[in-house]
């Protein structure tokens, strides 16, 4: 009995490669990006979209990128996801920022910072900061406005003059910006990461009484 030739055929409605180049449009990416990320040419990355474009019955990428489908595996498989009328946030859970170079930051955040690194891949580090995930992505362009990252810590001195020995620029030095009421203090100090950007320590110091 001749075994049958080609791809053995998908119980779902696109093929995993499809679906990984649909999540990636849906990411946001755009073809090159795409083509680098999955190691497939241009046309390779076209011919998936397409094919994903005539699967489902959609008008054009755009609608491609706002389709909600998901695999046939997932927990949150079209139709099947638990549905309520209230909801609510639960907490940040993660955090963007831009970097120059990816395997610069990823050392500096790792080995100076010392924040849990998660994994890296292509161009995107990822790290825990107790729950909350930080994501640093490389660029062209680095933006130079972004939010300050305020990382708490429990003994702002020590912290400022162990990373200060490291090498790391303060802009200042630990400072109390906020006495309350029952004698607790808020101390900050600020300081440069690879982009010259401020980044920020944070400690609550209580009264010993």
């Amino acid at each position: 009995m001749k075994r049958a030739r080609g791809r053995p055929p998908h119980n779902d409605r696109l093929t995993p490669a499809e679906w990984r180049v649909v999540n990636a449009v849906r990411h946001g990416l755009k073809n090159r990006e795409i083509a680098k990320l999955e190691n497939i040419s241009l046309d390779g990355v076209k011919y998936h979209v397409a094919n994903a474009i005539a699967k489902l019955g959609l008008e054009n990428k755009r609608a491609l990128k706002h389709w909600r489908g998901a695999p046939i595996d997932s927990p949150l498989k079209s139709g099947e996801a638990a549905m309520t009328n209230s909801y609510q946030i639960q907490s940040i859970g993660q955090v963007a920022r831009s970097v120059k170079s990816i395997e610069a930051s990823e050392k500096w955040y790792k080995d100076t910072l010392k924040l849990t690194h998660l994994y890296t891949f292509d161009k995107l580090a990822f790290f825990d900061l107790d729950g909350t995930r930080l994501m640093l992505s490389e660029g062209e362009q680095v933006n130079e406005s972004e939010s300050i990252l305020y990382f708490r810590v429990s003994d702002i001195n020590a912290v400022y003059s162990d990373w200060k020995a490291q090498g790391i620029q303060f802009i200042n030095a630990p400072h109390m910006i906020h006495k309350h009421e029952d004698g607790s203090e808020e101390w900050m100090a600020f300081f440069e990461d690879l982009e010259n950007r401020p980044l920020g320590l944070m400690a609550s110091v209580r009264s010993s009484d």
